[in-house]
């Protein structure tokens, strides 16, 4: 209690930023900055001058270099990491050895021995992990979702995300090397999985076909018996680009309601990371399941070429 009687607000999670790239400025520093449970800790990028512009607009310290890194993740309680996945991956495993939390960007990377190296560390350090997929997060389709999962009874489903991102002429700031490099498979396709998933069950096989500038066709089974269709591009003409999602099963057809912010999702996510510290309870999409999906996708990328 403090001097009036009043109870002592509870400790807020010092959370480190590591990436300081258009997704880290307009999704995660805000959602961290402001969640009530939550402080930013301080910005890590691999460009000091960068790091520096973002935890300026904050007032937060900046940090780079390895010994900055050391530094910031000794001050914190969790990391938010914004950075290409096979550059995320080996760092999510020193944040976890050093005892932080991880709330991980998709996919967690880009082999499965990479991304099973750091469900492995965070089970080791015995820290909380989640994994960000939008649509699993964001409260109208996560309620959607749980919905779905709990009626049962579906027969296929199918889920068409494209994007315009690299097609002539595009400046789209989301259009990162690594995105061109890696292309939809990897950028889109943890979000389709992370629908299908919790309500047709783990995939259990999965056939993949190559379609124009980049799309992935991917034909997959499910554990309840179902099957699923996933069409995913980043070089979709700019009329045909948007997301489409449909079960069809006994009960007809569901379609999930649009996400809204990603802000908004982050925050969830970010809420669903202190309640897996706070309760030692696994989250569903922690870094197991992250590594799951990695599985998944790097199966499809092998029949890919």
């Amino acid at each position: 209690m403090s001097a009036d009687n009043s109870p002592t607000p509870p400790a807020r999670t010092r959370v480190a930023l590591l990436g300081t790239g258009p997704w880290a400025r307009s999704t995660h520093a805000p959602a961290i900055a402001a969640h009530p449970g939550a402080e930013l800790a301080g910005v890590w990028g691999r460009r000091a001058e960068a790091a520096a512009e973002l935890a300026g607009e904050y007032d937060v310290p900046a940090y780079s270099g390895e010994d900055g890194l050391g530094e910031l993740l000794a001050e914190a309680d969790a990391v938010a990491i914004a950075l290409p996945p096979d550059v995320q991956a080996p760092l999510a495993v020193r944040a976890a050895g050093a005892g932080c939390h991880l709330l991980l960007d998709k996919p967690v990377a880009t082999t499965p021995a990479a991304a099973r190296e750091v469900a492995a560390a965070a089970g080791a350090a015995r820290v909380a992990s989640v994994v960000f997929c939008t649509l699993r997060f964001a409260p109208p389709t996560a309620a959607w979702i749980t919905e779905q999962a709990g009626r049962g009874g579906w027969f296929t489903a199918r889920a068409q995300w494209l994007a315009p991102l690299f097609v002539p002429g595009s400046t789209h700031e989301y259009a990162s090397p690594w995105r061109k490099e890696k292309g939809a498979l990897w950028d889109v396709g943890p979000h389709a999985l992370s629908v299908l998933i919790p309500v047709l069950g783990d995939v259990t096989a999965v056939t993949a076909a190559p379609g124009p500038n980049g799309t992935a066709h991917l034909v997959l089974r499910h554990a309840s018996g179902a099957s699923s269709t996933a069409t995913l591009g980043l070089g979709a003409p700019p009329a045909a680009g948007g997301v489409e999602i449909a079960l069809y099963g006994e009960q007809g057809t569901a379609e999930p309601p649009r996400w809204g912010e990603s802000v908004t999702a982050y925050g969830a996510a970010l809420d669903a990371l202190l309640e897996a510290a706070r309760t030692g309870r696994p989250h569903p999409c922690d870094a197991a399941f992250g590594a799951r999906l990695t599985e998944i996708l790097a199966e499809a990328q092998t029949q890919l070429g």
